[in-house]
């Protein structure tokens, strides 16, 4: 039951609700595709206003989790599963998405991740979940290092597009935005955690590159690697209209999916000559190539 005065503002039981949310969601309670319970329901269950709970709702629908209709309720987007505390084999691993691997990072003393992608909005999305757990307490790293490659905003992609249009400057321009709201925010996140003195060390920084990503890339602590292609795909692509309902323009578009995209891991041992280790070795060093090459 969360205490009423601390429903406002956004405190720390509302914190604690919306952690819980996102953890069912992480964990499979609410699956991809499925609809969430009525807004009654959630308000009943964690004994809060129907406000508190439109706002949570809100929240998950800026983070990329649930899309929400008029009328049709909120629909999960993406899940993953909870991260296993055994210990992790090395070599090849069956695919996941991002999620599971970066809760497993953040529960070691020491983060390290060097991110190459199209956007900064998965990333932003799983580190702010991460960031609500350290926030409550769940989690206590001492450090996070975090290196983001992205596209420079001068390079013309072939995606996104609009189909039959590709010259359509909205798409390219919804893309830059998004990118630059969710670069910020995982900026502020992370420099939240430093000021308030939850995490000692942190660190972030972003390059631009001339390059258009045919894949992403994350290599956490160095250790392994997460790889997959950035698959072209044809969407509907909600363009808005200022006031953040969603009822605004609609574009069938060409675009790749980011949040609850498949990634293959890779995972290294101390056989350096063994598949995971070359993988892991060979990427990371394509990383830092790159990372080096872009600070002249």
């Amino acid at each position: 039951m969360v205490d009423p005065s601390d429903e406002a503002g956004g405190g720390r039981a509302f914190r604690l609700v919306l952690v819980e949310l996102r953890r069912r969601l992480s964990g499979g309670r609410y699956p991809v595709g499925t609809l969430l319970p009525p807004q009654r329901a959630l308000a009943e269950e964690f004994g809060v206003s129907r406000d508190t709970v439109q706002r949570l709702l809100s929240e998950l629908r800026a983070e990329g989790w649930i899309e929400s209709r008029q009328g049709q309720g909120s629909r999960v987007l993406v899940g993953r599963p909870v991260p296993s505390a055994t210990p992790r084999p090395t070599g090849f691993r069956p695919p996941t998405t991002l999620g599971p691997v970066i809760g497993e990072a953040f529960e070691g003393d020491e983060v390290a991740l060097d991110v190459y992608t199209l956007t900064s909005e998965s990333l932003y999305a799983h580190i702010r979940v991460q960031s609500e757990r350290i926030h409550a307490g769940v989690i206590t790293p001492q450090r996070i290092a975090v290196r983001l490659i992205l596209p420079a905003e001068t390079l013309s992609m072939p995606y996104p597009r609009a189909v039959g249009d590709p010259g359509d400057p909205r798409l390219p321009t919804r893309l830059r935005a998004i990118t630059r709201a969710h670069t910020a925010s995982l900026r502020t996140v992370l420099e939240q955690l430093r000021s308030e003195r939850l995490v000692p060390c942190v660190e972030f920084e972003v390059r631009r590159a001339e390059l258009t990503p045919a894949f992403e890339l994350y290599a956490v602590n160095g250790d392994e690697v997460l790889h997959g292609p950035c698959l072209p795909v044809v969407r509907t692509v909600f363009l808005g209209d200022g006031d953040g309902d969603g009822d605004g323009e609609e574009a069938e578009a060409v675009d790749v999916l980011g949040l609850g995209a498949t990634l293959t891991r890779h995972v290294g041992d101390a056989d350096q000559d063994s598949p995971g280790s070359v993988f892991v070795t060979s990427m990371t060093a394509w990383f830092d190539a790159v990372w080096e090459l872009l600070a002249e």
